[in-house]
C-alpha cells in the first residue's frame, strides 16, 4: 500500500478520534472512523464507488477481497462498508465459523446478518426500527393516495401484499410474518409481536403460540433464507435506505472443516453469487474476503470448479494494474514504508487530542515510528504484512500513551518492545516461534519415523 494519502487528522470530532484510538489501543479494527486511517485505498475508490451507486439504483454486486493474514482485509471491508452507509446502505458483517455460522446453513447466516445489521441512525439488531419504519412508509403511502382513516388499516394491507408479491412466490410466510406483526401490535401485545420479529429475523425456538398467532410455522431453514433476504432487501428500500451491503469475512476457514461440510458451503458460495448475478436480489451488494490459499489451492475454491470459474481472475501482472471492476481484487499488504506511513498517520491522530501535541510529535518522530515498525516486525519473523495489529497497539498503548502521560517518559530510553505469546493471533505467534527458533510452518518439524 502507498504511504501516500490526503491528510486526515484535521477537523476531526473527539468522538471519532476516541473511537479509532480506543480500538487501536485493544488491537482491534475500528468499526468507524477508518477513513481517517485508509492510505493506498484510493485506486479502488473510483470503481467501488461505481459499484455502490449501480446498487443503489437497483443492481447487485458479488465482491471477492484476497490478502494475506494482516494485509488489512477486515480494515478493508469495513472502510467500504462505512463508504456504504454513507450512501444511506444498511451494513452487516458476519464472521463465518464451523461451529457458529457455518457457511452451508444459510438459514443461520441470515440469522446473523439480521442480528448485526446495522444502519447510520441505528446499532445492530436494526431490524425493528427498519421494519417499523417500512409500515410507516406504507401508512404514509396510503394517506397521500387519499385513503382515510378508516381506510389505513385496509389500505396499508393492500400495498404490503403489493410490494412482496415477488417474495411472496418464494417465501410466502415473510409476508404473513410482518402482518402477524403489526396485528400483535397494534393488539398492543409487545410480547407476541416482538416474538414473531424473532422469527422473521431467523431465530429457532420461537414459541409455538407466538406462531400460530401470525399464522406461520417451523423454523426458517436454507432455502427459505434465500427468500427471507430478498423480503428484507424490500423492506430496507421500501423504508428509505439505498442497499444492503453484506461481507462474509474469514471464508477460508471453510478449509478446516470436514469435507463433506466443505463441499456443501462452496457450493452455497456458488449458489449465492448465482443468485446474485441473476438480479434476483437488487440492493445487494455481497462481498466474502479470504486468503490466496483459500482461493488458489485444491482445500478452497479449486475444490469446486464451477465456483472456482465464477472467481477467476488474472493476477499474474505487475499489482500496481489489477483490475478493481473485477470479481475478484487483491490487496497487496504492508511492507516497511507503507507501516511507517500509517504509524505517523496515528501519531498524528493521536497528538491532536494529546496534552502537549509538539511533544508527542517530537518524541514519536518519525525515526522512532520506523524503528519500532522494524522491530515489531523483526519479532513476527520480518514479515511485515502481519504486523499491522501489533505495531499500532504497541505505538498507541506502550508509547504514546505514556509520552501523553509522563513529562519524562522517552521510549527511546525507557521502552523496549516485549511481545507475549498470549497478547498475539495465531498466525503471529507462529511467526514469533520461528525468530525464537521454533517451527514456522509444518514442513519445520521433524517427525521420527
Amino acid at each position: 500500500m502507498s504511504t501516500t494519502g490526503p491528510q486526515r487528522t484535521t477537523q476531526v470530532s473527539a468522538a471519532r478520534r476516541r473511537t479509532v484510538i480506543d480500538a487501536l489501543r485493544r488491537g482491534a479494527v475500528p468499526d468507524s472512523g477508518l477513513d481517517l486511517l485508509a492510505t493506498g485505498l484510493d485506486r479502488f475508490e473510483a470503481a467501488l464507488d461505481a459499484e455502490l451507486d449501480s446498487v443503489a439504483s437497483g443492481g447487485s454486486v458479488f465482491k471477492a477481497v484476497r490478502g494475506e493474514y494482516g494485509s488489512g482485509k477486515t480494515f478493508f471491508t469495513r472502510w467500504l462498508g462505512e463508504r456504504a452507509k454513507r450512501r444511506n446502505f444498511a451494513v452487516a458483517e458476519i464472521q463465518i465459523s464451523e461451529n457458529e455460522t457455518p457457511l452451508h446453513r444459510l438459514e443461520t447466516v441470515y440469522r446473523r446478518l439480521t442480528e448485526r445489521l446495522t444502519t447510520s441512525s441505528f446499532p445492530p439488531s436494526a431490524l425493528r426500527p427498519v421494519v417499523d419504519a417500512w409500515f410507516y412508509a406504507l401508512e404514509e403511502d396510503a394517506l397521500a393516495a387519499g385513503a382515510s382513516e378508516e381506510e389505513l388499516s385496509n389500505e396499508v394491507e393492500r400495498l404490503l401484499v403489493a410490494r412482496l408479491a415477488e417474495v411472496s412466490r418464494h417465501a410466502p410466510s415473510f409476508a404473513t410474518a410482518l402482518r402477524g406483526y403489526r396485528t400483535a401490535l397494534a393488539d398492543g401485545d409487545e410480547a407476541t409481536a416482538a416474538a414473531v420479529l424473532a422469527w422473521l429475523g431467523g431465530q429457532p425456538h420461537v414459541a409455538a403460540s407466538a406462531r400460530r398467532s401470525a399464522g406461520v410455522r417451523g423454523d426458517l431453514d436454507h432455502f427459505g433464507a434465500l427468500g427471507f433476504l430478498q423480503g428484507l432487501l424490500t423492506v430496507l428500500r421500501d423504508s428509505g435506505h439505498n442497499g444492503l451491503f453484506v461481507v462474509l469475512d474469514e471464508v477460508e476457514t471453510l478449509q478446516r472443516v470436514r469435507s463433506d461440510a466443505r463441499d456443501k458451503a462452496l457450493n452455497a458460495l456458488r449458489q449465492l453469487i448465482d443468485e446474485v448475478h441473476s438480479g434476483r436480489f437488487p440492493g445487494l451488494y455481497l462481498v466474502i474476503t479470504g486468503t490466496p490459499a483459500f482461493y488458489d489451492g485444491q482445500q478452497g475454491v479449486q475444490r469446486l470448479a464451477p465456483l472456482a470459474q465464477r472467481l477467476a481472475t488474472d493476477f499474474t501482472t505487475d499489482p500496481r494494474f489489477d483490475n478493481p471492476r473485477a470479481v475478484q481484487i487483491r490487496l497487496p499488504g504492508f511492507d516497511q514504508e507503507s507501516l511507517v506511513g500509517l504509524g505517523a498517520t496515528i501519531r498524528d491522530l493521536y497528538a491532536e487530542a494529546a496534552t502537549s501535541p509538539e511533544r508527542v510529535r517530537t518524541v514519536v518522530d518519525d525515526a522512532y515510528v520506523a524503528d519500532l515498525a522494524q522491530a515489531v516486525g523483526g519479532a513476527l519473523g520480518g514479515k511485515v504484512g502481519v504486523a499491522p495489529r501489533l505495531f499500532l497497539k504497541k505505538l498507541v498503548g506502550d508509547v504514546l500513551d505514556r509520552v501523553d502521560q509522563f513529562d519524562d517518559f522517552d521510549p527511546r530510553q525507557h521502552y523496549r518492545l516485549t511481545v507475549a505469546s498470549s497478547e498475539l493471533t495465531d498466525v503471529e505467534r507462529n511467526l514469533a516461534a520461528s525468530v525464537s527458533g521454533g517451527p514456522a510452518t509444518a514442513d519445520d518439524i521433524d517427525v521420527e519415523l
